[in-house]
């Protein structure tokens, strides 16, 4: 966990002990959510694509039920442990329903078709996860809706606010806060404030920070968004996503375009997410406070221009992290001053402990290059030097510090 003078919310002592409280009631539901009532500690796995009836009424009756807290009906729909994954997440992030399906980018699929259709105009943030653009670039291209994307510091150091943006048509607002690559953190509160007024839906990536650090709906949110193959699975071998809805109009909506889409979750893969929720806060205290601790390091070093961290005082997003972020994680970018292509590729291909890879939030550390000049069209990233993202996993902080090390020599600068 971060020192208390380094993350002071710098709101009272009143809020401080109730931000506190909150951290420690998240805790221990993080080990006791989703867990059955038959006295066993874990829910079985239960795969099932077929389920029976025993009347011709229930089999009539099966898909006009509550599909969140009725009886099962089909093993797409869910099964009771992929319920019990999805009940508990909706809980973490308070709120009134959560669903399940493949993977983080389906999840945000999901998100931006079940509110729009042709002639609709979405604002995308302009540090948005790659994806994300490729799905608006692409299919809400192809089906007729219009994608603008905005800065993702809107509203912010004299900045318009979004309410400039938005139109007679303007459906949804996407959020990441901080965004996965650049690490600006957003006004959220403000910016959902302006679409409450107008009856438009936000929606939020909060993979970075997971309901520990940061809850989108007490913010004013309408759907939060989790790749739950990052730190809810924590191991690097699941591929999971999630939303979570804030009322349960909206958790209809969301429901019923991923039954149209035909997505789903595996039990399996559900039951290896509840799993890794039980372990997720101690994870995340490692990885907070490592990722300080390597961050603040790197300062130190001459071939580092920035660090890109919200939870440092100097990041140009600290002082909304310290307002509305009870923690960080172990995701942020390193800012080179200018250097040749090889001599990255020399730092990053001797590092002994930082592996090259896509995806973060497992037990493994990793580190590569990251292109923001080719992922942005509304604000261009100006900013010279090379950036490099670091994920920090559970191996030994001194043995990361001295991996970058003797990376970092290597560049020969």
């Amino acid at each position: 966990m971060q020192d208390p003078d380094d993350h002071d919310h710098g709101a009272g002592d009143g809020d401080d002990r109730a931000g506190r409280a909150r951290a420690e009631d998240l805790r221990t539901g993080l080990t006791r959510l989703g867990r059955p009532d038959h006295g066993f500690v874990n829910p079985a796995i239960t795969r099932a694509s077929t389920v029976t009836f025993q009347t011709v009424a229930e089999f009539e009756d099966a898909l006009s039920c509550d599909l969140q807290n009725g009886p099962y009906t089909y093993g797409l729909l869910d099964t009771p442990t992929e319920r019990s994954l999805a009940q508990a997440l909706a809980s973490l992030d308070g709120a009134d329903g959560g669903i399940l399906v493949e993977s983080g980018l389906a999840a945000v699929g999901v998100a931006l078709l079940a509110f729009v259709e042709q002639g609709d105009h979405v604002l995308m943030v302009d540090s948005c996860y790659g994806p994300s653009r490729i799905i608006c670039d692409g299919l809400l291209a192809r089906l007729g809706v219009e994608t603008e994307y905005y800065d993702p510091r809107i509203g912010l150091d004299g900045r318009p606010g979004i309410e400039s943006l938005l139109r007679e048509n303007t459906r949804l607002v996407f959020m990441e806060s901080p965004g996965s690559v650049t690490f600006e953190m957003q006004d959220v509160p403000a910016i959902t404030a302006a679409c409450r007024k107008r009856d438009i839906v936000t929606a939020i990536d909060n993979t970075w920070a997971t309901p520990l650090g940061f809850r989108p709906i007490e913010h004013g949110v309408d759907v939060v968004i989790h790749a739950l193959t990052k730190y809810v699975t924590g191991h690097a071998d699941v591929m999971l996503g999630a939303l979570t809805a804030r009322t349960r109009p909206i958790w209809d909506q969301l429901k019923t375009t991923a039954m149209d889409l035909g997505h789903g979750a595996s039990p399996d893969d559900a039951w290896l997410a509840l799993r890794g929720l039980r372990t997720l806060a101690v994870r995340l205290d490692a990885q907070e406070a490592a990722a300080l601790r390597v961050a603040r390091w790197l300062q130190t070093r001459p071939e580092v221009k920035r660090v890109l961290h919200p939870g440092l005082p100097e990041d140009p997003g600290h002082e909304i992290f310290k307002r509305d972020f009870d923690r960080g994680s172990g995701l942020f970018g390193i800012l080179l001053h200018p250097v040749e292509d090889e001599a990255v590729a020399r730092m990053l291909e001797g590092m002994r402990h930082f592996a090259l890879g896509y995806s973060w939030g497992g037990f493994e550390s990793l580190l590569i290059p990251q292109h923001p000049l080719t992922e942005r069209t509304a604000t261009p990233w100006t900013e010279t030097g090379t950036l490099l993202r670091a994920s920090i996993g559970l191996e030994s902080t001194d043995h990361l510090v001295d991996d970058l090390a003797d990376g970092l020599d290597r560049l020969d600068l």
